[in-house]
């Protein structure tokens, strides 16, 4: 047993407590101190007994929460005070309304709130973890402080999770990156949200997070050294033009490196603009513009832009506040580099984001900044009967979504997610005027319900008073909002429609003498390959399904005897033509194994990944075709592991040498003489591998192959692409994965 050493802990323990109160963005008075020394003392004293994992003890835990909190989110003595607490109600006697009596009604609420997160049952109908998120994300409406402390709780686990065990740090760092670090987005904690995507990359694909963090200590000095060559040349003008300003160094984070790798299959050689350069000027708010623009004019004269890629978020900010230039140039040895320009006030908004935003709001105080951060959130929760796993997939659809800026008639701004449409607008002015919506016009001219719309757009929308939306809508739109008001509208039309059909059903089966109940109504369900009861109706009502068809299924129905006896010797061949071809291959092809047991379990190559013998993997146990084998790098691996951890199983490979997989490669380089030749004699006579497909075409000097084979396993996939590499002409080989 490790003996403790208390007196050295409880050193610790006040150290940190001081550091606490010296890092604190607000300015803290004496009753604030007041206030999170008491909050300290009752935590200190309610988690005496509780050491964590590692064998520390568990009041660093709360500290380091509540150091977050003050620091980095820049929130004030109550929310202190709560991240302070916020595990005593829930590890502890001590009960909220302890806390609302030693405290105040406002920190009760916090520590309720946060609670209420924690303590969660599970929903039969529903993922347990989707449930949590959306009983998280529903807090938003009591105070959207309790969303932030949870934001440092987690960063916190994250930054701790070494001693847990292998399949914790998996969920947990797939439900990070999956709500919480979209959640620190739009909330405008950009450093937080970093932290939290480079963790949770270190745990969901560890190999991948080790080889970037080497490369980039690798390249540090060189990068160094560019930014400096930069600096150098900027800080000349800027000093001739008086301004007085910091520059930094900001290299990317390991997760938008891993991000850019994958979306333009590049490695991390390829990837050009791995950091940015930030200038951070002073200038009272008056003159803000007025100077960013001006160190606009001083970058360009040295470096020349690129057009397409300025995003002036000074004129326009972002919905989560954030303000700043961004211009990306090309620097020296033809590498190009973005600039950030920022004042100080933008700085620390982007920085600490609702806390410095209502910092500089004349004469708000805490309590009234939280109403801006609100109504930024609220439309996302409108609607909570949805299912919780479609509530949350609809609300982070909002989370991460990039912006466009268009304006009404009148030149009011509007701002939308990037991909709206025009039918998407008009349901963001009002729910009633997108559901009567008749059409509309973009810069005057009439187009589609679907038109995509663009930065500067100006959007008309002409409404009819006996205008409905249908089914066809859900696919014109994109924004959350929309699709729940559309869903709300086809739902009421659909129960009415539903309810009518009922009764004419059952007067229908009356005259073919069949008695309506809920075995007749389950039978016509699966005779009609329906989900729901609700469908049938629906269909009868309106008149989907004819006489005749209920004519056939009576006709079925009286059948029923002989057709038993049929589908019994059917299944009987069935299963016997199974059980031979199971022993095929379990005698002659190699197995997955699940589990801690390493159980040979009944499995599926799940098609969205197509993972092969040597690939990295994991089974899924879905509801209705058992378990599903995929990638771990699958592109809806993070969703699966994130909102359905408790169907996760792992699953590794016990042998690859006897069953053939599928793979598709993907080739482009030059159109060099005899390249095709080549590439065919690489693939079918140095390999065991055997040619499915193959689709050549060369367009302008430039080629394009695409090539299906047949492997046995990812080290002859590995072997035979490495050699792809090699040919002439030849510039990316790349594996397919279907999505």
């Amino acid at each position: 047993m490790i003996e403790i050493d208390t007196e050295k802990e409880n050193k610790a323990i006040a150290q940190e407590y001081k550091e606490l109160l010296r890092i604190s963005y607000q300015t803290l008075s004496a009753t604030d101190k007041k206030l999170i020394r008491k909050a300290f003392d009752v935590a200190v004293d309610a988690h005496k007994e509780q050491r964590r994992k590692s064998g520390e003890a568990y009041i660093f835990h709360p500290i380091a929460v509540a150091k977050i909190v003050a620091s980095e989110i820049g929130l004030g003595a109550t929310a202190i005070a709560a991240a302070l607490l916020h595990d005593v109600v829930e590890d502890t006697p001590i009960t909220v309304e302890d806390i609302e009596r030693l405290f105040n009604p406002k920190v009760a609420q916090l520590v309720e709130g946060l609670t209420k997160i924690s303590m969660v049952q599970k929903d039969l109908n529903a993922s347990m973890q989707a449930e949590n998120f959306r009983k998280m994300i529903l807090t938003l409406n009591d105070d959207v402080r309790v969303i932030l402390i949870k934001l440092a709780d987690r960063l916190h686990n994250m930054q701790t999770m070494e001693s847990m065990v292998e399949y914790k740090q998996t969920k947990i760092a797939s439900e990070t990156l999956y709500i919480y670090a979209p959640l620190a987005h739009r909330l405008g904690l950009y450093n937080i949200k970093t932290k939290l995507e480079d963790l949770g990359l270190k745990y969901t694909e560890p190999t991948v997070y080790n080889d970037i963090v080497s490369k980039i200590r690798e390249t540090k000095e060189e990068q160094d050294a560019y930014i400096k060559d930069i600096s150098d040349v900027l800080k000349k003008s800027l000093d001739a033009e008086n301004i007085d300003y910091i520059i930094k160094g900001r290299p990317k984070s390991i997760y938008s490196i891993r991000r850019k790798m994958r979306a333009q299959n590049v490695s991390f050689d390829e990837v050009y603009d791995k950091f940015a350069l930030r200038i951070v000027y002073k200038s009272d708010q008056h003159d803000e513009k007025f100077v960013a623009w001006k160190i606009y004019s001083i970058v360009t004269d040295h470096y020349r832009p690129s057009p397409s890629r300025l995003r002036d978020w000074i004129s326009s900010p972002k919905s989560t506040g954030y303000e700043a230039l961004h211009i990306t140039v090309m620097g020296p040895k033809g590498r190009w580099v973005e600039v950030q320009v920022r004042s100080e006030r933008m700085d620390e908004i982007a920085e600490k984001g609702y806390a410095a935003h209502y910092k500089y709001k004349n004469g708000a105080t805490e309590e009234s900044g939280l109403d801006v951060w609100l109504n930024l959130l609220r439309e996302a929760l409108e609607n909570q009967e949805t299912n919780a796993v479609d509530f949350v997939e609809d609300f982070k659809m909002n989370l991460y979504s990039k912006e466009i800026f268009v304006f009404t008639p009148k030149g009011e701004i509007k701002s939308l997610p990037k991909g709206a449409t025009s039918l998407d607008f008009a349901f963001s002015i009002h729910s009633e005027i997108g559901i009567k919506t008749r059409g509309t016009r973009v810069n005057g001219r009439l187009v589609p319900l679907n038109h995509e719309l663009k930065s500067g757009d100006q959007v008309e929308v002409i409404t009819s008073a006996n205008q409905k939306p249908t089914v066809n809508w859900l696919e014109y739109v994109t924004t959350a909002r929309a699709k729940t008001k559309i869903k709300n509208v086809l739902n009421e039309n659909t129960k009415k429609i539903a309810e009518e059909g009922k009764e004419l059903l059952t007067r229908k089966l009356k005259h073919l003498k069949i008695t309506i109940n809920e075995q007749v109504i389950n039978e016509l369900v699966n005779f009609f390959k329906l989900k729901t009861s609700l469908d049938l109706f629906y269909r009868v009502g309106i008149g989907a399904i004819e006489n005749q068809q209920l004519k056939d299924y009576a006709a079925q129905k009286s059948n029923t005897f002989i057709n038993f006896f049929k589908n019994k010797i059917k299944r009987n061949k069935d299963t016997a033509d199974e059980d031979i071809h199971k022993q095929v291959i379990s005698s002659n092809y190699d197995m997955l194994v699940f589990g801690t047991e390493h159980d040979k379990l009944d499995y599926k190559l799940s098609p969205c990944c197509n993972p092969i013998p040597g690939d990295d993997v994991f089974g899924f146990v879905t509801i209705n075709e058992g378990i599903k084998v995929h990638k771990k790098d699958c592109p809806n691996a993070i969703g699966m592991q994130s909102n359905y951890a408790y169907r996760i199983m792992s699953a590794k490979w016990i042998d690859s040498s006897q069953e053939e997989f599928k793979a598709i490669i993907n080739i482009t380089g030059m159109d060099v003489l005899g390249l095709t030749n080549q590439l065919t004699k690489v693939i079918s006579n140095n390999m065991s591998v055997n040619i499915q497909s193959i689709s050549l075409s060369t367009d302008a000097g430039l080629f394009h192959g695409q090539v299906a084979v047949i492997v046995q396993n990812n080290t002859i996939l590995k072997k035979m692409i490495n050699a792809i590499k090699k040919i002439d002409g030849v510039d990316k080989v790349t594996r397919e994965y279907r999505t």
